[in-house]
């Protein structure tokens, strides 16, 4: 592989202008498409093989016109302090407002508070009116919320306290411009500190916006949804600076080695680009393995991230050398852009006595004492793992949304008035088709609910024009996010079956907290399967790159510590509020139920990358005929201030996500950052070279037998050093 890099890396460096213009008119071919394709709908959200799925596609075969992804509001009233929302001047505002709002556009239906049982508290100084759109909320006009909006207003002026909630108010993504921008803000700075070349550090963002450029637009031109993107932006940023990154560091070295700039670029592709090539293939296994979830929008996800990042692995290969060509010395080091005319770089006979890097010490401080170092790091670790064995997954709705926005004041003003569980409302469907006598099953269905402990109220059973299938909304006594709650829906399904026995009815449980609870569930039986699938093939790859059995191993526990680790850290912070007022969260709760996939899937890509490029410079040294120890050192003095700025790149980028308001955004931050954090400085900064120290020789081994059908892929490009007996000679490291 290294000798095929090796000459597409000079081909693409001597035909720099036309791989180029073939990058850019490509760029230009994919965003005009994407400016001509047709505004995709945003994805439905679905679990095929759930029960909550179950009974939606039911409620729409049974209720047609229903539509049962519309969007919809619920508009809450507060009458002033000592005051009941049902004295004349108060009831008057309220319907007023509920005028308001039925006259204006994707109105539906608007259920008036006095004309619906239950709908004004017992105490009298509370109500909610509750709006049905024709639209679902993607779809909903600025014209429709506005004037939702404008009839609270109407309210306020009247002396009620009006707040809304619903699908309808859902807050905005905060993943847009602003977030990127400070992002590569950063990685610019910490490319500029690593490089010291403007140039040097132009390159990988330049590089990196060409492909997430394309990859986004292709993924737009293809007809998916905007939703799709987000992940495949977030990863082709990482991927697109980490992989350009090492490239461009390898080139620097090279030419510091004696090499023109042609040939040093050629070899930079051919050694670094192959370890992109793997890093690569290790993302895209992790994003590819998403599919295992069984949730389409996940699938969707993966496979737009996953060829955004071949996208990036490709551009990486061909322009990077390319660009090369065009500044062969201004992505060199200020003291390093004139030659000697032995081609040696000035002031690297005085280089020697200076004082080694950091990487350097470190790395020669923890194979000095690698036992210590390695108990102390997995102990550390283990330690901040503790909490994520208290890990409760879940969807945080508008209870965690900051007490500024009308959403959160809206929860607290229904709870208050009318009981935590009323925010999150089960909705039962009895299908009583082939029921004897679908009215009295549907009434025997209430009354066993009702029976059943934790719901404190029943709606009577709504049935269909055909009389066949009943719906019945259920009150719990507890909030949406409650594990009591989750408790009661295994209840209902549990009476559920003894009802099916009884009359032949069946009865299906569904609403929003029915489906979060079966989107826990699904994430939580689909983790070992997925988790089982990304390790091993990244193990089956990782033993091909590195030719060992141990080294493999040893990156997969490594990673396995690190993503516990993580999760411990979003337990203490969002379940258990550890540091929750420094971080602005005013509610904790149950963790994103998406996140542990999602949490894996991004570091799992973002840690084989670190460990690839750190892992392969360490096996050329010894490749090469070093010692084990000493070449972890001359290792780390390659690549450890690189892989070090990578990972302060990332941590840069996702902890700017910390900012924002939205809660779950909050969390993918802390989680990411820390994930990162633990990984990159912990795991293959400390644990590795630990590791390697401790296992010698052994660590390099492979079964004859293994070795013989394992195919050579000369990731350290040992074909070119045989192919160029003048290289100079790689000054050696001590130890």
């Amino acid at each position: 592989m290294a000798t095929f890099l090796h000459r597409l890396g000079r081909l693409s460096f001597r035909r720099r202008r036309l791989v180029a213009l073939l990058w850019a008119v490509l760029l230009a071919a994919c965003a005009l498409a994407a400016a001509k394709a047709p505004t995709a709908p945003d994805d439905a959200f679905s679990m095929p093989g759930t029960e909550s799925q179950k009974a939606f596609d039911l409620l729409d075969r049974r209720f047609p016109g229903g539509n049962a992804d519309a969007a919809d509001a619920r508009i809450v009233f507060v009458a002033p302090e000592g005051q009941k929302i049902t004295a004349g001047p108060n009831r008057a505002a309220v319907e007023s407002v509920v005028a308001d709002v039925a006259d204006g556009p994707q109105v539906r239906t608007v259920l008036d508070p006095f004309s619906l049982a239950g709908a004004v508290s017992g105490n009298g100084t509370t109500a909610y009116a509750t709006v049905a759109f024709t639209a679902a909320p993607a779809e909903l006009t600025d014209a429709a919320t506005d004037a939702l909006r404008d009839a609270a207003e109407a309210g306020q002026r009247a002396g009620l306290t009006v707040e809304m909630g619903g699908t309808a108010l859902a807050p905005e993504s905060e993943l847009g411009g602003a977030t990127e921008a400070i992002g590569l803000a950063a990685a610019a700075v910490v490319l500029l500190v690593t490089f010291g070349s403007l140039v040097a550090a132009g390159l990988p963002l330049l590089t990196a916006v060409v492909g997430v450029g394309i990859g986004a637009a292709s993924i737009v031109a293809v007809g998916m949804s905007a939703t799709t993107t987000t992940l495949a932006l977030m990863l082709g940023i990482a991927v697109g600076i980490d992989y350009a990154l090492f490239i461009v560091s390898r080139y620097r070295t090279e030419r510091a080695e004696g090499h023109g700039a042609e040939e040093a670029a050629a070899r930079a592709t051919g050694t670094a680009g192959s370890a992109v090539v793997f890093a690569g293939l290790t993302v895209v296994i992790a994003l590819a393995g998403l599919s295992v979830v069984g949730i389409p929008i996940l699938t969707k996800m993966g496979v737009a991230a996953a060829s955004t990042v071949v996208v990036a692995v490709l551009v990486a290969l061909t322009l990077l050398p390319a660009l090369l060509g065009f500044f062969p010395r201004a992505v060199l080091a200020r003291a390093g852009r004139g030659e000697r005319p032995d081609g040696e770089r000035p002031g690297r006979r005085r280089a020697r006595g200076v004082r080694p890097a950091l990487g350097v010490r470190w790395a020669r401080a923890v194979v000095r004492r690698p036992l210590a170092v390695l108990v102390l790091a997995v102990l550390g670790l283990g330690l901040i793992s503790v909490p994520a064995l208290d890990l409760r997954l879940g969807m945080p709705g508008d209870e965690a949304q900051p007490v500024s926005t009308t959403q959160r004041r809206a929860y607290d003003a229904l709870a208050d008035g009318f009981g935590p569980g009323f925010n999150g409302p089960l909705t039962v469907v009895v299908d009583a088709k082939d029921a004897a006598d679908p009215k009295s099953a549907a009434d025997r269905a209430g009354k066993r609910i009702a029976a059943t402990g934790g719901v404190t109220a029943v709606t009577p059973a709504a049935f269909n024009k055909a009389g066949d299938t009943a719906v019945l909304t259920v009150v719990p006594t507890t909030g949406p996010s409650s594990a009591a709650t989750a408790d009661l829906v295994h209840d209902l399904r549990r009476t559920a079956r003894g009802l099916a026995a009884d009359t032949g009815a069946t009865m299906l449980v569904t609403g929003t907290t029915a489906v979060n609870i079966d989107l826990a569930q699904k994430v939580n039986d689909a983790l070992p399967t997925y988790l089982a699938l990304v390790v091993g093939l990244a193990f089956l790859l990782l033993m091909i790159v590195f030719r060992s059995l141990l080294v493999p191993l040893k990156a997969a526990l490594g990673f396995l510590l690190s993503v516990a680790a993580a999760f411990g850290t979003i337990v203490a912070v969002f379940q258990w509020g550890w540091f929750a007022d420094l971080l602005g969260i005013e509610q904790t709760g149950p963790v994103v139920s998406l996140m542990p996939i999602f949490l894996i899937g991004v570091v799992f890509g973002l840690a084989m990358d670190y460990e690839v490029f750190l892992v392969t410079r360490i096996r050329e040294a010894y490749v090469h005929g070093e010692r084990p120890r000493a070449a972890v050192v001359t290792g780390f003095r390659h690549s450890a201030r690189v892989v070090g700025a990578a990972a302060v790149i990332m941590i840069a980028v996702f902890a700017g996500f910390v900012g924002m308001t939205d809660p779950m955004i909050k969390m993918v931050g802390v989680g990411l950052a820390a994930a990162v954090l633990f990984d990159a400085f912990v795991v293959r900064m400390t644990i590795v070279p630990a590791v390697l120290a401790l296992l010698g020789d052994r660590a390099w081994s492979l079964p004859g037998w293994l070795a013989r059908v394992l195919p050579e892929v000369d990731v350290e490009g040992e074909a070119l050093n045989r192919t160029a007996p003048g290289k100079p000679a790689a000054e050696p490291v001590g130890v």
